[in-house]
């Protein structure tokens, strides 16, 4: 898959309402949840009890935080589009999060983005991305939800 790359307000305002894309493949493996649920103190079963998970968890294996799968989407963007001669980015907002399907463990994720709309506010684009994260061999994606950055472009 090849990145878009972006190198003005003019070209990601040109974007608007298009496809931008989708990720590679990522595995969501049982250390990535472990360390997730260290660094959250959310240790709950079903996420890092496998042989429970396995016995009571309707889905038969321990499965990711659904805000793991939600901190993916950066390094998932990235993969998407390459927002060059930039002074700064901030990640501003998500609405419209929905968790549709559980991850489970092992289970390969990738982004699909879509550019909604571009917001010039005097030299800063407020950019909303329409994202859904799929999970390979599921009809339900993980989620579906709207994530808004600041691009701050240099001149």
């Amino acid at each position: 898959m090849s990145k878009l790359t972006i190198r003005s307000l003019a070209e990601l305002e040109g974007c608007v309402g298009q496809e931008l894309g989708v990720s590679e493949l990522h595995t969501v493996t049982q250390e990535q949840i472990n360390q997730f649920a260290a660094a959250t103190l959310d240790f709950q079963w079903i996420h890092v009890d496998a042989e429970r998970a396995q016995a009571e968890s309707p889905f038969k294996a321990t499965i990711a935080h659904g805000y793991l799968t939600v901190s993916l989407l950066p390094y998932l963007w990235q993969q998407i589009v390459a927002i060059e001669n930039l002074k700064m980015q901030v990640n501003y907002e998500i609405e419209s999060l929905r968790f549709n399907q559980a991850v489970t463990v092992n289970s390969q994720v990738q982004l699909r983005a879509s550019l909604l709309s571009v917001i010039n506010l005097r030299g800063i684009a407020k950019a909303r991305v329409g994202v859904t994260l799929e999970i390979e061999g599921s009809k339900k994606p993980a989620y579906t939800g709207v994530v808004t950055f600041l691009y701050h472009f240099q001149d």
